[in-house]
């Protein structure tokens, strides 16, 4: 499996205290509309760690039947246990996702070693394929190169999401993995000079807003139309700053509902955006002509 282009985290819309399961099946029709090439549901902007078993199920079946052929779905099924996260990934294998991506355990804070037999145990019983999420700031440990490499040897390990923020660490990744490992940016921001210095593409945020936007980044990026991609991202810097102005998801959620797309509220501990940043959104969100913000109350 070559993993490439643009891939949208989704959020997780919820009515209430409830999961809008309709809501996520327009959103993932929008994107699928729009040139997205893949969807990962249950994510870190999907709330994962929220998520009840039973809507755990629901929404990756219904992930399934949206794309249904038409774009890849690579679930979330990352935890910090090993046992649970081999049964998520399982779960999502049996509802015919693509591809399972997990993040490395958190809390535990585990040694390299422990990294590796962690992904390597989930490895020897998935047969879809796996895509490690490292992304230290949440998890509270780094998945070194060194580890990857190690990693990069196992069959069904086909890539990294690649959101340490460290591009010293980033451009070593990218010289050194076999050519039959996705590099791809976990951070929006960043997409850009990742695919110029050799990463395949985005698990993105901002998509959720501007799919078509961000895949064009990635197109023209990936084409090497160097101007033509840097004019896009420019375009696309100051939401892309934006939506991290809070935790994620809170700040995308906020930006959907107020242009009226299903999203909802964030699940506790997660809370709304201050005032303040709302209003900032606001004005960053008037800079695009495709975002209009709805009269629809927001829900904070």
């Amino acid at each position: 499996m070559r993993l490439e282009g643009c891939m949208t985290a989704l959020v997780t819309p919820f009515t209430g205290s409830e999961v809008d399961y309709e809501g996520l099946r327009s959103n993932i029709r929008f994107q699928i509309k729009n040139g997205i090439s893949g969807i990962v549901p249950l994510g870190t902007t999907g709330e994962s760690p929220t998520i009840e078993e039973g809507e755990r199920q629901r929404i990756v079946r219904v992930s399934v039947e949206e794309a249904s052929g038409k774009a890849k779905v690579i679930v979330g099924t990352g935890t910090n246990s090993t046992k649970s996260t081999i049964e998520h990934t399982l779960m999502a294998q049996d509802a015919g996702a693509d591809a399972a991506l997990i993040v490395s355990p958190y809390y535990n804070k585990p040694s390299q070693e422990g990294l590796y037999r962690h992904f390597e145990a989930v490895s020897k019983v998935a047969r879809i394929p796996i895509i490690l999420y490292n992304i230290a700031g949440r998890t509270g440990v780094n998945i070194e190169v060194k580890t990857l490499l190690r990693l990069s040897d196992i069959s069904n390990i086909v890539g990294v999401k690649e959101a340490s923020g460290n591009m010293t660490q980033i451009m070593e990744i990218l010289s050194r993995m076999p050519e039959t490992f996705s590099v791809l940016s976990g951070d929006d921001s960043l997409t850009l000079p990742m695919i110029s210095a050799g990463a395949r593409g985005v698990i993105s945020v901002a998509s959720n807003l501007l799919p078509m936007r961000v895949a064009d980044l990635v197109e023209q990026a990936g084409l090497g139309n160097n101007d033509h991609a840097r004019e896009i991202n420019s375009n696309l810097s100051p939401i892309f700053k934006a939506l991290f102005i809070e935790t994620n998801p809170v700040p995308v959620k906020t930006a959907m509902n107020l242009c009226g797309m299903p999203a909802g509220p964030v699940r506790l501990p997660l809370a709304g955006l201050s005032e303040e940043n709302l209003q900032f959104l606001k004005s960053v969100i008037r800079n695009y002509p495709e975002l209009r913000i709805s009269d629809r109350r927001v829900r904070r």
